[in-house]
């Protein structure tokens, strides 16, 4: 292997030229992306278009949260709807092979943009031009669930009848297989969702981990947008709501105490110009020409959903089983979170 933690560079620039010799250029190199707290991303350089790999995490892969499969077929579905996503090129399972990654990966073109993650990157902007941005990403969010799964060759995708039953189910599992210490508020907060479970109204195709910095923002100034949306890992077919739960969480996650603004960074800041998530709730009801209900419950389960996640990475970090900036500060994370939970719950 290369110093690129996961990645062969070697045997990805060989595969690259037997399987798209069409996309060679030269020497091929690749780094980590800074960012994303799961899967692992690397931006390829050297090639004719630059380009995107990702795989599983290097350790204590649960594959139910990590097909790489099922997000390279997201993605490519997606293409040509009103959903703003990466151009795939490949999907390969190496794991037999061990040439590139040794897992499952997929690769895809690098779409255009920068990721909006931390305040001082508003500086970029100026107050209408975020305003503007804000609307632009929540209506991507409601025309993702405009989509008619069948249309896209996503029917069989997920089983929306149960799903939020399932959900918790999942992520009940997940948990458990990332015990490693006590977590009481956690599990206060786990036992309080199977309580007043909401009853889906709505069927569509669930992101289920939409928020800004999951998004590539262009354009200037006054009229910056959205130009791809990324991190489809974790794509369902259920109900939609879930989806502004987990937008909900992060739009405000710098509010939250246990200094999730420096671990869980968010650029979002009122007073740089963001609107407020009721004025984004109004957006994305008029762009669907619906009503919203009660999302309380949703937001609390963003809340435990994201809690679990960094109970997972933290289990991970504490085994050297993932790489990345913050990874360390994960743990100390998840009981606030799941104190927000109970307390919205």
């Amino acid at each position: 292997m290369t110093e690129v933690p996961g990645l062969d560079v070697a045997g990805l620039t060989a595969w690259l030229t037997e399987a798209h010799p069409e996309l060679v250029d030269g020497p091929v190199e690749a780094s980590v992306i800074a960012g994303g707290r799961s899967n692992l991303t690397y931006a390829v350089d050297g090639t004719r278009t630059p380009l995107i790999v990702r795989r599983p995490p290097l350790g204590h892969v649960l594959s139910s949260a990590h097909d790489m499969r099922r997000e390279h077929r997201v993605i490519s579905a997606l293409t040509g709807t009103a959903v703003p996503v990466p151009r795939t090129v490949d999907v390969v399972d190496d794991t037999e092979a061990g040439r590139v990654t040794g897992t499952v990966f997929f690769v895809m073109e690098r779409s255009p943009g920068i990721v909006l993650a931390r305040p001082s990157q508003n500086s970029a902007y100026n107050a209408a031009g975020l305003r503007s941005l804000s609307i632009d990403l929540v209506r991507c969010l409601a025309d993702l669930h405009a989509v008619d799964p069948a249309d896209v060759g996503l029917a069989d995708f997920g089983r929306p009848d149960g799903y939020l039953a399932r959900q918790l189910s999942t992520w009940r599992r997940q948990f458990d297989a990332s015990r490693s210490r006590d977590t009481p508020a956690l599990d206060a907060l786990q036992e309080s969702l199977a309580e007043g479970m909401p009853h889906s109204s709505r069927t569509g195709i669930v992101h289920g981990d939409f928020r800004l910095d999951n998004a590539l923002v262009v354009g200037d100034a006054d009229a910056p947008r959205i130009s791809a949306i990324l991190d489809w890992e974790m794509a369902t077919l259920g109900d939609p709501f879930v989806d502004l739960g987990i937008f909900a969480l992060y739009w405000d996650i710098a509010d939250l105490p246990g200094g999730s603004a420096g671990a869980v960074p968010s650029a979002v800041d009122l007073a740089a110009g963001y609107p407020t998530f009721d004025e984004l709730v109004e957006v994305y009801a008029q762009r669907a020409g619906i009503g919203i209900p009660d999302l309380h419950w949703y937001r609390a389960f963003a809340a435990y959903k994201l809690a679990v996640i960094l109970e997972g990475i933290h289990y991970r970090y504490q085994a050297g089983d993932t790489v990345g900036e913050g990874f360390d500060r994960m743990g100390a994370l998840v009981e606030p979170l799941a104190q927000k939970g109970l307390e919205v719950r």
